[in-house]
């Protein structure tokens, strides 16, 4: 089993980065796939068409609201994954044709998100195990990895966005994952649909960072994402898509 997160600042095409490795990997039999969302926007489910509501499926934040706070359960002696783990199976995993799909969705309560963070994370450890490929879509901010949803990954790829901050956020993500002890084979970064052709020298001389390429930006794309429809599913000779290929070829997926 692979595991990959994906991550970088609002507005870079993780997301959509996120969609197109899943189309990719879908597409070369490289099955089952579970996608996770740990962003609070859920973005993800729109961009692989899976509306977890209409679908009878909950959040983990859902799941652990419903199961501590409105049935009045306490939070001590046990931990809250033992508690929800038979639930994000059954109440919690939307099963798709060739990915399953998994979302943190928006906090419970006034405050942090620790609660449905451990649930998470002590599952993550039992639910992975069938898959072939976790790939994770992170959060804009740099929160998660102190939060430390998982602590084990093959590759953590930073999605750079045209700004200088960008290259500040990878830079900050890196040290974090190593403070916390996250343990990774590779960090890596990708130019996002509107990163500049004349910065990729400069994301190519990144100490220990592994630049793989750029997201093309594509028409087909940017209309899809604006009217909120799915992007998995893309003609096969798509501008983004084949630039993705490009990239998870060059990662050796």
């Amino acid at each position: 089993m692979k595991k990959l997160v994906i991550m970088g600042r609002g507005g870079t095409g993780k997301t959509s980065f996120v969609s197109l490795i899943a189309d990719y990997l879908i597409r070369k039999s490289e099955t089952p796939i579970l996608l996770v969302d740990l962003d609070p926007d859920q973005s993800l489910g729109e961009m692989i068409g899976v509306d977890l509501s209409m679908e009878g499926k909950k959040s983990i934040a859902e799941l652990v609201e419903d199961t501590f706070i409105s049935k009045g359960g306490t939070t001590i002696g046990v931990a809250p994954s033992e508690r929800i783990e038979h639930r994000i199976w059954e109440d919690g995993m939307f099963e798709g044709n060739g990915f399953d799909f998994i979302a943190i969705g928006t906090k419970w309560i006034e405050g942090c998100y620790c609660m449905p963070d451990a649930a998470l994370r002590d599952a993550l450890t039992r639910l992975t195990k069938q898959y072939k490929y976790v790939i994770i879509d992170a959060p804009g901010g740099l929160e998660h990895l102190n939060r430390k949803v998982t602590m084990q990954v093959n590759d953590i790829i930073d999605v750079l966005g045209p700004s200088a901050k960008s290259f500040a956020h990878l830079h900050r993500a890196r040290r974090i994952a190593d403070e916390c002890g996250i343990l990774y084979e590779r960090f890596c970064c990708v130019g996002g649909y509107l990163f500049p052709e004349e910065y990729i020298t400069n994301a190519g001389n990144l100490g220990g960072v592994s630049y793989l390429g750029k997201i093309v930006h594509d028409h087909e794309v940017a209309q899809r994402t604006l009217h909120g429809k799915p992007v998995l599913g893309l003609s096969s000779d798509n501008s983004a898509y084949l630039s993705v290929v490009e990239i998870m070829k060059k990662a050796g997926y």
